[in-house]
């Protein structure tokens, strides 16, 4: 396993993450555990989770993630893994969390309250990497980045971070933090894999130029770079096949999103092109997010621990030219698939 600082700070993690939205919903306690274990038998030490799982969210279920992880975490050394968690971003973003009555902002009164809702699920009085799901639109980043400095100082929250944020706002936050004497984001998570490489149009020069690492999240594109996704749709089984059958039309929304004609047939490519160089599509597609410098450690997920042994190979996995180009090829030929 290899290892890398996060940003500009002292967070020293390996370079696979073990991502938890499947704990509690899709994965029982016995069988996190398991996840767990494997990951942490293996060398990770970074494992990523946040109020609003499991996926998908909903009022009855939000905080079984954290709590699982939680029970797991008071068996280990707590000064060996280094833990990350969200705030539930805003109500005016994405989509409307089921968390505090789904009035969530980014404010200082829903960042205190979440923070100490997740410090007492994941038993610990500290938190390693404390991240903002998604943007808030209204609440002035001064405001939000205050009451996350405020965290850092009191001892609570060592460093904070991002998520699925743009450019624009990334660069905000920190010329804010800059001029205002704030903690910076350390980190931003966003949606990163050979299906979907907009993160390289211009919000990597930010993270490259300011020294900010990028947490891939979904670097197997939710499994279709796995390449069990067929064209037939006989999902049975499979995350996107429920998000099909759930008649909740932003689930269906996502599905279509990740699971459509295009990412399948550019994944069938990938998959080709793995099995051509010896490696299974999963660590080809995990050590692809890998290979780019701003990148310290991708964010991996799994239902059974099984699925651990392929995408805790792309740790060691360096990639040839020679691969690399035909990537960028297939690339050319079905531009951003996942729409």
């Amino acid at each position: 396993m290899k290892y890398n600082y996060i940003g500009k700070s002292g967070l020293r993690v390996s370079n696979i993450c073990m991502g938890t939205m499947t704990f509690g919903k899709k994965c029982d306690k016995k069988i996190s555990f398991e996840i767990l274990d494997k990951a942490y038998a293996n060398g990770v030490n970074f494992y990523d989770t946040a109020e609003v799982y499991p996926v998908p969210p909903t009022a009855e279920t939000y905080g079984i993630t954290e709590a699982i992880f939680g029970e797991w975490l008071a068996g280990k050394p707590r000064d060996s893994v280094i833990v990350a968690t969200k705030v539930a971003g805003a109500a005016n973003g994405w989509f409307v969390p089921p968390v505090r009555h789904g009035l969530t902002a980014i404010d200082a009164f829903h960042i205190t309250t979440a923070v100490e809702g997740s410090l007492r699920r994941l038993k610990t009085d500290y938190l390693d990497l404390y991240q903002v799901h998604w943007p808030d639109t209204v609440v002035p980043i001064e405001e939000s980045l205050e009451a996350l400095d405020q965290l850092v100082r009191s001892g609570k929250v060592r460093y904070i971070g991002t998520s699925n944020e743009n450019a624009y706002g990334l660069t905000k936050a920190l010329e804010t933090s800059r001029y205002r004497g704030f903690k910076r984001f350390e980190s931003i998570q966003n949606n990163f894999s050979l299906l979907n490489r907009r993160f390289l149009d211009e919000i990597a020069i930010v993270c490259k130029k300011e020294q900010v690492g990028l947490l891939p999240f979904s670097p197997l594109a939710g499994g279709v770079l796995s390449g069990k996704y067929k064209s037939d749709r006989n999902w049975d089984g499979f995350r996107f096949g429920e998000y099909l059958n759930n008649p909740d039309p932003r689930m269906k929304a996502q599905a279509g999103r990740f699971a459509n004609d295009r990412s399948i047939a550019a994944a069938q490519k990938y998959a080709a092109i793995a099995m051509k160089h010896g490696l299974a599509p999963a660590t080809m597609a995990a050590a692809w997010t890998l290979s780019f410098d701003f990148v310290p450690s991708t964010i991996v997920g799994a239902t059974h621990p099984s699925q651990l042994d392929d995408t805790l190979k792309a740790s060691e996995t360096v990639l040839s030219p020679e691969l690399l180009q035909e990537c960028d090829s297939v690339n050319q030929e079905i531009l951003y698939p996942m729409g």
